[in-house]
Parts: structure tokens; sequence; C-alpha cells
């Protein structure tokens, strides 16, 4: 039933965003490096290794380049026009083309690269392997402003991601996975809808009652 959904939602999806999607690409073609896709190793159901699909946002030998697979706000990486992709998400919309062929699901835990997924303690990794990963989901959610939490962090970067988000992420992704319905997904494609018109709403709070209480990560 999930795959179905899927694959009807995406397909609609696909159509309806080809306009814009052409736009973006020949801005891409002919700015910043001149890169239209960007794809990065992420770890899928099983463990499984697939390339993630993205408009290019940022250089493309970024992930070599200052904080790695991790992105900072005001990343210095960034390309202009990808500021404005990355502000709106339309830079993951590319991922569409990840549901049509099954790496990932709508909905589901958000899938990392290999090494931020290290990052996650092991007992959470066992888990989140069992689940199709997700264009959007409960972490993606609550940690809309994931780029803005490391800047200001006192910590450096990868202390603050292994510390102070991985741990919440992972646990918020287990709770997904005990509350899985198609209900439920339906409230995670609305507040991801909503969180990115009004990002400092904390509506899901709201909405998604028995989330893990953060203070006891």
């Amino acid at each position: 039933m999930k795959r179905l959904f899927d694959i009807i939602c995406s397909s609609i999806a696909l159509l309806l965003f080809l306009p814009l999607g052409l736009v973006i690409a020949l801005i891409l073609k002919f700015t910043g490096e001149g890169e239209i896709f960007f794809t990065h190793n992420r770890v899928g159901k099983d463990s499984k290794i697939f390339g993630l699909i993205k408009f290019a946002s940022m250089l493309k030998d970024s992930p070599n380049l200052l904080t790695g697979d991790i992105t900072v706000g005001s990343d210095p990486r960034v390309l202009p026009f990808g500021k404005f992709l990355r502000k709106t998400k339309l830079n993951e919309v590319a991922q569409i083309l990840n549901i049509l062929k099954g790496d990932i699901s709508i909905v589901g835990p958000r899938p990392l690269t290999p090494k931020n997924f290290a990052f996650y303690p092991e007992e959470i990794q066992k888990e989140i392997i069992k689940m199709t990963p997700g264009l959007t989901g409960v972490g993606s959610i609550v940690f809309r402003d994931e780029e803005s939490i490391i800047s200001n962090s006192k910590k450096t970067y990868i202390d603050c991601y292994r510390e102070d988000i991985a741990p919440y992420k992972g646990r918020l992704e287990i709770w997904y996975m005990n509350n899985r319905s198609f209900w439920l997904d339906l409230k995670l494609i609305f507040l991801t809808a909503w969180v990115i018109f009004f990002p400092q709403s904390k509506i899901y709070e709201k909405v998604l009652k028995g989330l893990p209480d953060r203070s006891e990560v």
C-alpha cells in the first residue's frame, strides 16, 4: 500500500513539477559550476548504499572541503542560487526520481551519508536500517533548522552533530518506526509543507503526540 502510494504521488508530483524543474535546470546549467544534479551516497534499507539525487546547490567537491558531510549555516560552499534552493527545499525535489526507483519512500527516516549515519548510537542504527528511508520524516521536521543549530553551537560542528543532534534525531526515527501508519505519514507530509513556509513554527509538538523527550537524550 505504501509503495503504491509512493509511486502514484511521486508520478503526479513529477508531472506537476516538470516545468519548474526545467527552469531550475537551465539556471543551474548557466550559473555556478554548470552542474544540474548532485548525487551523494546514502545509507538505505538493510544498509544498502545508494545515490541520493539533488539539484546541485553546493560546490561539486563540497564533501572534501571544510566541514565535509555536515552543512552549517552560511556555509561558503553553497552556491548563490543554491541558497534559494536549500531555503525552499527545492533542491530536494529531484529525489522524486529516487522514490520512483524505490530507493526511498515519501516518508521515512532521512537517509544519511555513511559518515553521519555512524554518529547514531549502534542500537539505533540497527533499527533504522530496517526501514526504507524517506524524502521527509519526523527527524527532518524537528531539525528543520539543523544548520543553524550547528552554526550557533559552541562545540565543534562534529561534536555538535554527534552529541546534540544525532542521538535525538535517532530517537525520533525510532518513534516513527513504532508509530507508523498511513495517517501519520499524511500528518508528516502536511507538517513538512508547513515548516517550509513557517520555519520557526513548532506546530509539530501539538500535532505529533508522544514524541521522545529531548531532555532525556
